[in-house]
């Protein structure tokens, strides 16, 4: 296919001596009947968008084909007309799909090539598809349709990384964990809760786009530039044609409003930061230091001078990726921040972000799904690693509360414990009865049952604690949202 942005956009002469047709109009663009000459070759090229704005073709054809069938309905198009358009839209859309539509140096983007095109197919015909629309409404509506399938499509991917972790989660049940705060160890968990709890960011994700869906999916065709049209087109035909839930209730707002666009925006970097964490902890996981899990082979690299190297490189580039779609929503956030009623040409800036942020996505979930699928981890490590650091100290406290010691005081109590162990150099059931009967009264040989991890974890069954039961629980909870997200919208 070929490429505008490999071509000279205003062809070997310079801008005036691009493409004309017999009546001296320029075959590639939809305006200038009042200009003597063409735009300035620098001209030119600073607004040629064709090598991004091509992505919106299937949506450009869908919206094309709408507005034939209302303008035979008003009567600008007769049934053989409207037939014929039809028919080279789906020629239009066949060469695209096999990515041979002939892109012109002189296309300005991707509506203006499908008319030049239509018009060479079809002849005058090609020209009355413009009537009652302009590239305000078209463009609105195009990037609303594209937005709407990516936020099905990003949905349905975080299900696929939902499902990996559920699995893991189900195939682990019952292994223990170190939990973090200020990644100190804090508590003793099950592996299972931690692997779950992304489960839950994920899910919450997966709500921002569903949301952002709800909210785009308004047709703006019938807007016109921005006051409306003349001709009788019918609003909510378009609306029912392209499976919008409503139409756009302000002409105005539909051809200026991109917070639909920043919306999904926001939505991919939240998720990409979520992507980014995750990303981390795998890192972290991986290391000797910490030894906790193992990456496939799939999804691991070596070293071009270390032999002995494994490198998490997919979980690195997946937290290195999320600052390239932050960047995205920033970008459009400051292109949109000064901009008044209605459409202003700097809105040709809102389309690659959020491409960019998209397809960004669509390599990441792929790759960390594969590697979250693939982590291997090691119990006895982890086992270890959960009563280290006297993880059982506050269920030291909590029992001292349960004999009647206020927790201000247990709390305190506690911590003259712990102070005990570290000058000996052991954890808190490496203390002897005596010694701990030395710091308080209430400190006597039954507390030592509390130095238990499994029991730790056992007595935390709330609905939404680690203990095994609950778990359970959580799981199917778990399993349930990942089906329904990879299901898309």
């Amino acid at each position: 296919m070929t490429d505008a942005t490999d071509r000279d956009p205003a062809g070997p002469d310079g801008p005036t001596d691009r493409a004309t047709r017999a009546d001296g109009t320029d075959a590639g663009r939809l305006w200038g009947g009042r200009f003597t000459t063409g735009p300035d070759e620098a001209a030119w090229a600073l607004g040629v968008s064709t090598a991004f704005d091509r992505h919106l073709w299937r949506q450009d054809l869908a919206g094309s084909a709408a507005h034939a069938r209302e303008l035979h309905r008003i009567g600008v198009l007769d049934a053989d007309e409207l037939e014929r358009m039809l028919a080279a839209l789906e020629r239009c859309g066949a060469l695209f799909a096999g990515e041979g539509f002939p892109f012109l140096p002189t296309d300005e983007d991707v509506h203006g090539a499908i008319e030049r095109w239509l018009v060479d197919d079809l002849g005058p015909l090609g020209g009355k598809l413009r009537a009652g629309r302009s590239r305000n409404d078209q463009i609105a509506s195009d990037l609303r349709l594209w937005c709407r399938d990516a936020c099905d499509g990003l949905v349905a991917a975080i299900g696929g990384l939902q499902a990996a972790f559920v699995d893991q989660a189900e195939a682990h049940l019952g292994w223990l964990a170190p939990g973090y705060t200020h990644l100190q160890r804090g508590q003793p968990v099950l592996l299972s809760h931690h692997l779950l709890a992304y489960v839950w960011m994920l899910d919450r994700d997966a709500g921002r786009f569903r949301d952002a869906r709800v909210r785009l999916n308004e047709s703006t065709l019938a807007s016109g530039a921005m006051a409306g049209q003349t001709l009788g087109l019918d609003p909510q035909a378009y609306a029912d044609d392209l499976g919008f839930a409503a139409v756009a209730p302000n002409s105005m707002d539909a051809v200026a409003s991109r917070d639909f666009a920043l919306e999904v925006l926001s939505a991919c970097a939240i998720l990409a930061v979520t992507l980014s964490r995750l990303g981390e902890e795998i890192v972290l996981w991986a290391t000797a230091e910490f030894g906790f899990a193992k990456v496939g082979d799939a999804f691991s690299t070596g070293s071009s001078i270390m032999p002995q190297k494994r490198n998490p490189d997919v979980a690195e580039l997946v937290r290195g990726k999320a600052g390239r779609v932050i960047g995205d929503l920033v970008a459009l956030l400051t292109t949109m921040k000064a901009l008044p009623l209605t459409y202003d040409r700097d809105l040709q800036e809102d389309k690659e972000p959020v491409f960019d942020a998209v397809h960004t996505l669509e390599l990441v979930l792929p790759a960390i799904t594969g590697t979250v699928a693939s982590l291997a981890f090691d119990r006895d490590r982890l086992a270890a690693a959960s009563v280290g650091g006297f993880a059982l100290a506050t269920d030291l406290a909590e029992e001292l509360v349960t004999r009647g010691v206020p927790f201000r005081d247990a709390h305190e109590i506690v911590g003259e414990v712990v102070k005990l162990a570290e000058d000996r150099g052991v954890d808190l059931d490496g203390l002897d009865p005596a010694e701990l009967a030395s710091v308080h009264p209430a400190l006597d040989a039954e507390v030592a049952a509390r130095f238990d991890p499994q029991q730790a974890i056992d007595r935390r069954d709330g609905v939404n604690g680690t203990a095994l039961r609950s778990v359970r629980a959580q799981l199917a909870r778990a399993r349930i949202a990942a089906a329904t997200n990879r299901g898309g919208s």
